[in-house]
């Protein structure tokens, strides 16, 4: 079975939110998903699985969240050859960097030499009926770049 590991940073739980509707259309898609939060999770279990999905929030002005910097910098030391990824997360656009964030733990999904499953989903502050189907359409996109790789 298909192993996909989610980890997310949230701060007001919109991120929390975004993670869980990923981690139920997965499972819905037939995958084993495990979910964590940054500071709970080592960079590394992104080894241990077959997609990798990072959920993040921008903070102030478009910088990866405090909690998740170690995160962050262990990510590119990781080889994530032959792992399908995915970027998405939450941001404000009273912020001139909109979900920079984002775009940063892609950046290093590709350093760590993971294939982009799906283009990233960027969420202005909580995920509303349009983003939820957002989110379900690049779950899907992701799953079937890894049953291609698989072919």
């Amino acid at each position: 079975m298909t192993k996909v590991k989610i980890v997310y940073a949230s701060i007001t739980g919109n991120d929390e939110d975004m993670a869980y509707v990923l981690t139920e259309k997965f499972e819905d898609l037939g995958m084993d998903v495990d979910m964590s939060e940054v500071s709970q999770t080592d960079a590394s279990d992104y080894e241990d699985a077959d997609i990798c999905v990072m959920v993040s929030y921008t903070y102030d002005d478009g910088v990866v969240p405090e909690e998740a910097l170690d995160f962050y910098d262990d990510m590119k030391d990781l080889d994530l050859t032959d792992k399908i990824y995915g970027s998405c997360g939450s941001g404000d656009h009273f912020y001139e960097d909109f979900c920079r964030a984002v775009d940063e733990f892609a950046d290093a999904f590709e350093e760590a030499g993971a294939t982009k499953g799906a283009d990233p989903v960027y969420v202005e502050l909580a995920p509303e009926q349009t983003d939820v189907d957002n989110l379900d359409k690049f779950a899907e996109t992701i799953v079937a770049k890894a049953k291609e790789m698989d072919d």
